[in-house]
């Protein structure tokens, strides 16, 4: 490791966070995260919800889903603060939500659909908190989907798609939690399909 970064002062959490990266996880994490935009500068992060994927299997009591607390940003762009009111889902402010998530994660194997997006905005969250970027190996539905179907395309698919063509049950995914839980399923099946140990 690079001198400066040995000396650099990262909050404890993240010093934690570091030390769990030495070694690997049998542990995936699905991570759904739903945003005001698509600009990881200038949007914010709204919902986070997981769920993690040990020995084949969803255990739905390993589960992390939080709103975080936008308040400023709703205000200064005219949109309505009601259902970060009346949701009884967990709430915190985006750094305790963005410490709770790396905490939750740990080394697990991060799975999303077009997850670098995700990535990328919840690195420009953990940067405000002088803490560098997850280091977590990560897995794409979508281009696995797409390895699996031997597409080369620049067709898009929504985790809706993928599910049906993977002939998986219909499933609302108005939430995060929801999107984690359907992609958990299209991963069991990808995982599968495309000999991933």
């Amino acid at each position: 490791m690079l001198d400066w970064l040995k000396n650099k002062k990262y909050p404890e959490f993240w010093n934690t966070y570091l030390q769990l990266q030495e070694e690997k996880s049998a542990r995936y994490v699905t991570l759904s995260v739903q945003t005001t935009g698509l600009n990881p500068q200038k949007d914010v992060i709204l919902t986070i919800g997981c769920v993690a994927v040990v020995n084949n299997e969803l255990v739905i009591r390993d589960s992390f889903e939080i709103i975080l607390l936008q308040y400023i940003y709703n205000h200064d762009n005219g949109f309505s603060n009601e259902f970060i009111i009346e949701s009884k889902m967990p709430k915190s402010p985006q750094s305790e939500g963005l410490q709770k998530l790396v905490e939750y994660i740990g080394n697990a194997t991060i799975i999303g659909h077009r997850v670098d997006f995700d990535l990328e905005i919840i690195y420009v969250g953990l940067e405000k908190m002088d803490c560098g970027k997850l280091r977590n190996e990560a897995f794409d539905l979508e281009i696995m989907f797409k390895k699996w179907k031997e597409s080369s395309d620049d067709k898009k698919f929504t985790i809706e798609e993928i599910a049906q063509a993977l002939k998986l049950p219909k499933n609302d995914t108005d939430s995060t939690i929801e999107e984690a839980y359907a992609m958990g399923l299209c991963f069991l099946k990808l995982k599968k399909y495309l000999r991933i140990d």
